[in-house]
């Protein structure tokens, strides 16, 4: 039985072809670069699976799971338009592989991942952004790793910076209309949101003038 990430679950997408199977492994290189803590390939593969439990609610689940292959594919976390890059390298390596109108989906949907904030009736980038957020909603040792994990893919930052920014990203999750948007993941809503404030009321102390 094949894993999300092997070539055959690429290729009932993507086909079977040197040029697919060369797009394949470049992808696969890109989330295996060493800088990444949590936009590896572990959660590619949690996003993926998650993503086919959830493919009902979509309109164009092979789109869907295609975004996600592509949705972190370009992470720098010392640049802010990761997911505009991954768009591109998604038009870009999908382009003949795909028909025209499911690669500007892709491509659509990658860009969605920005801000995690779908329209009501998109349901394509509602099973998308689902999926991605599902770590959101993980038992607190489970998010603490992942939080944890983030904090070491900015290494680059001071404390300061660090926690400012994270603050940000968090405030904007919570101001969120849903965090989640499918029939199936409305009930991880609660436990996601008391996750995210209870990491906000330690970085807000953390920020807080001593």
């Amino acid at each position: 039985m094949s894993g999300p990430v092997d070539f055959e679950a690429w290729a009932e997408l993507a086909g079977d072809s040197p040029t697919s199977r060369t797009e394949w492994a470049a992808v696969v290189a890109a989330w295996s670069e060493p800088h990444r803590r949590y936009h590896d390939l572990a959660h590619l593969a949690a996003v993926l699976g998650l993503v086919g439990e959830l493919a009902s609610a979509a309109t164009d689940p092979s789109a869907v799971l295609l975004a996600a292959w592509y949705h972190d594919v370009v992470y720098d976390p010392r640049r802010a338009d990761n997911e505009q890059v991954s768009a591109e390298r998604a038009r870009a390596g999908l382009r003949g592989l795909v028909p025209d109108a499911r690669l500007d989906e892709v491509v659509r949907l990658v860009l969605l991942t920005a801000g995690h904030d779908p329209a009501e009736d998109d349901a394509d980038g509602a099973v998308l952004c689902d999926a991605d957020l599902a770590v959101l909603a993980g038992p607190p040792d489970a998010y603490a790793g992942y939080a944890s994990a983030i904090r070491e893919e900015y290494a680059h930052l001071s404390d300061e910076e660090f926690t400012a920014g994270r603050i940000a990203v968090l405030e904007h999750l919570l101001g969120l209309p849903a965090l989640y948007r499918t029939a199936a993941a409305q009930p991880w809503t609660e436990t996601a949101r008391a996750n995210l404030a209870a990491e906000l009321v330690l970085l807000r102390r953390r920020a807080a003038p001593s």
